[in-house]
């Protein structure tokens, strides 16, 4: 019943070298036979297939999926261009998939993995990454079944904000567009917790012009408009960096039932409209949030206190912790503090690997599906049952 976890991490000048030291790291880390099952965190900067070249070239045909992001996180902090490799041994299987029409249709994307999935969900959870600027997150998880039997979880990949930058990785295959999934199996137990900082702060507004993944109207002005009005800079200036990329920090929070979903926008159009990665309804409620250190602190609290009550009596070997690239935004002057809040509950000893993403997905209450989430961070932890 042993699991094993270790996490290496390692700047380079070119993806593969990148790679290749990250995983050797790690795999000195290990003192362990062969690992079973393999997560690489990259940064957007480098070529993705170099980055599973130079992590394959140590592992063999090691199961491995992966995503891009600004920075990697680990135990020891933030990682800017670098790459961030996990890698586990011991009762866990995995099985990895590269589907890459995802960014065509999230729905036929949502049913191959429906069908890979369909055999005996006892032990069996679905771990992906999506890319998060192309493809709708939201549609798939809305076609995906909820199993209470097999969690889902998994983020979106970011990058660079400005190109749309991003991908993904499945084995030795990569790419934009697509969508990396690991089925796992096995005795290992894990644990998925998740929380946000952002709070109302009493702007309400009316969605009176929506389409697609583009809000265009609330209350009857261009969103930018609305945003300078409260914020004081001119409209013009929300279509251009900074503001076009710090707008992520002033998500909305949508009326949907009794609770507010957050969503929050990619960045602002020269027309003023924020262009999101999941669609907003015309008609709705929604309310300007704020965020701040102190309750993003108490929310990595809350989410890894959330994880580590799902594994009952196991003992926490490992986390992956997938963090809303608005947290990196917020937390500029305080580089690495979501995972010292991780670190609060889980202690020092448990290896901890992630990243920035642009959407986070976690399992719904069944039958529900899986839900779509922005801003959030997800913690996932794996477990060793004990005894």
């Amino acid at each position: 019943m042993t699991l094993i976890a270790a996490v290496g991490h390692a700047q380079a000048l070119d993806g593969r070298e990148a790679g290749l030291q990250a995983t050797n790291q790690a795999l000195n880390r290990l003192r362990a036979p062969a690992p079973n099952f393999g997560i690489v965190i990259a940064s957007h900067q480098y070529q993705p297939r170099e980055v599973a070249t130079g992590v394959t070239s140590l592992t063999g045909d090691m199961p491995l999926i992966g995503f891009s992001a600004p920075a990697g996180l680990t135990h020891e902090g933030i990682h800017p261009h670098s790459v961030v490799v996990a890698l586990l041994s011991g009762d866990l299987r995995a099985e990895v998939h590269w589907l890459p029409g995802y960014a065509q249709s999230g729905r036929e994307t949502a049913n191959r993995l429906a069908q890979l999935t369909s055999g005996d969900a006892a032990h069996q959870s679905l771990l992906f990454f999506a890319d998060g600027f192309n493809g709708d997150a939201e549609q798939l998880c809305n076609a995906l079944p909820g199993r209470a039997s097999m969690p889902i979880t998994g983020g979106l990949s970011s990058g660079d904000m400005h190109t749309g930058n991003t991908y993904q990785i499945a084995g030795t295959q990569a790419g934009t567009g697509g969508l990396a999934a690991a089925i796992l199996r096995g005795a290992a137990k894990i644990g998925i917790g998740h929380a946000h900082g952002w709070d109302p702060v009493g702007s309400q507004f009316r969605v009176t012009r929506s389409r697609g993944f583009w809000l265009r109207t609330l209350d009857g002005r261009p969103t930018s408009e609305t945003y300078a009005q409260i914020f004081g800079h001119p409209a013009r200036d929300w279509a251009f960096p900074p503001l076009s990329y710090l707008a992520r920090l002033y998500p909305l929070g949508v009326e949907q039932g009794e609770q507010l979903i957050v969503r929050s926008p990619l960045r602002v159009e020269a027309d003023g409209s924020f262009r999101m990665n999941a669609p907003v309804r015309d008609g709705l409620d929604a309310y300007l949030l704020i965020g701040s250190r102190a309750s993003c602190q108490e929310a990595a609290h809350k989410a890894a206190q959330q994880a580590l009550l799902q594994l009952e009596e196991a003992k926490p070997v490992f986390a992956l912790v997938l963090v809303d690239i608005a947290w990196q935004m917020l937390l500029k002057s305080n580089p690495g503090a979501e995972i010292a809040a991780v670190q609060d509950i889980l202690g020092p000893d448990v290896p901890i690997a992630g990243g920035y993403t642009l959407g986070q997905i976690v399992p719904g209450k069944a039958p529900a599906s899986p839900l779509f989430l922005n801003q959030h961070m997800v913690v996932i932890v794996f477990g060793e049952e004990q005894g």
